[in-house]
């Protein structure tokens, strides 16, 4: 491949027309309402120490990270597809390549607002709800709810879910939605199990995670007129202050026009030696500078010198006495 259809293909294009915002239709309303009602299940079951929490410990007491340690070195890396961090530098790099090919700031406004929701909302279970998590744990059996640990839902699996679901929610073709869709629940499920299989979280608070960052993908439609909104005023702004950095012409300073472009006198101003110029009128000959300039400059001191051509030595003289 020639390296101008290299650079064909990575040029801008324009924005698909065949690509509609999502809307906030029945199906997603359903699913919200949906995801809501098992969020609040799983936190009711967490909070009275119900068959959730015996299956926590159970599974805490298996120890999983024992039972398969040759995997442990592998899922330590595939975890971190599932912090914050990383994978929000890896997909903002994603996103803002595509920005630049569409020429829009919705890829990446649509995840700002994405990430703001989910650190509000899953920061604040966080705290307010206090659970420790299966290394700390005190008592055996209980809930660990309310103390001073900040697991329940689980960070990690809410991100994942999050961060790579964007990808599917911003596809432009249904086939790149489907596809992406599948990479996002794979990431998501097993970014959740791992942190089963390492003893960082509990069960409970992987099921929690994943409702978390479901609830902020279905949400991302009410915040579209906002997202519209805030892009129209970034470019204005863009535009203002590139209007006021870029000057007029690449070889005069800024604010000010070119020298060329400025009048010798002002219009209306009278010349030491004639009448006032006029709007309109022709520039000036070298016989009017001389007579601008005064008596002490003649014009013979303008007129370019003579030049002389010296006789070539291969051409006769002109012999004397001929017509």
């Amino acid at each position: 491949m020639r390296t101008h259809q290299i650079f064909a293909r990575l040029e801008q294009e324009p924005q698909r027309p065949d690509a509609p915002v999502p809307g906030m239709s029945r199906v997603r309303r359903s699913l919200l309402g949906a995801i809501l009602a098992f969020y609040g299940v799983i936190v009711a079951a967490v909070l009275s120490t119900s068959w959730l929490v015996r299956i926590d410990w159970q599974v805490m007491l298996f120890r999983p990270y024992k039972q398969w340690p040759e995997v442990h070195a592998f899922l330590d890396y595939f975890v971190v597809l599932g912090q914050r961090g990383p994978t929000a530098v890896l997909i903002a790099a994603w996103l803002g390549w595509r920005s630049w090919r569409q020429r829009t700031l919705r890829p990446l406004l649509i995840m700002g607002a994405a990430l703001l929701l989910l650190n509000v909302t899953v920061g604040a279970a966080k705290i307010g709800m206090g659970r420790e998590g299966p290394h700390y744990a005190n008592v055996v059996g209980s809930n660990e709810m309310f103390l001073t640990g900040d697991i329940f839902p689980s960070g990690h699996t809410a991100n994942a879910v999050v961060t790579w679901g964007i990808l599917a929610y911003l596809a432009t073709t249904p086939q790149a939605r489907r596809v992406l869709s599948v990479i996002a629940a794979v990431f998501a499920l097993g970014v959740g199990a791992t942190t089963v299989y390492l003893g960082t979280h509990w069960v409970s608070d992987v099921l929690l995670g994943w409702a978390a960052g479901l609830l902020v993908l279905l949400a991302l439609p009410w915040c579209e007129p906002l997202i519209a909104r805030a892009e129209v005023r970034i470019l204005t702004l863009r535009d203002r202050l590139r209007a006021r950095l870029v000057p007029g012409t690449p070889d005069s300073p800024a604010g000010l026009p070119p020298l060329a472009s400025q009048p010798l006198h002002p219009v209306g101003a009278a010349l030491p030696d004639g009448p006032p110029a006029r709007r309109g009128d022709p520039e000036p000959v070298t016989a009017g500078v001389a007579r601008r300039t005064g008596p002490r400059l003649s014009t013979a001191r303008l007129r370019a010198p003579e030049r002389t051509h010296p006789v070539r030595a291969d051409r006769p003289g002109r012999p004397v006495g001929s017509h």
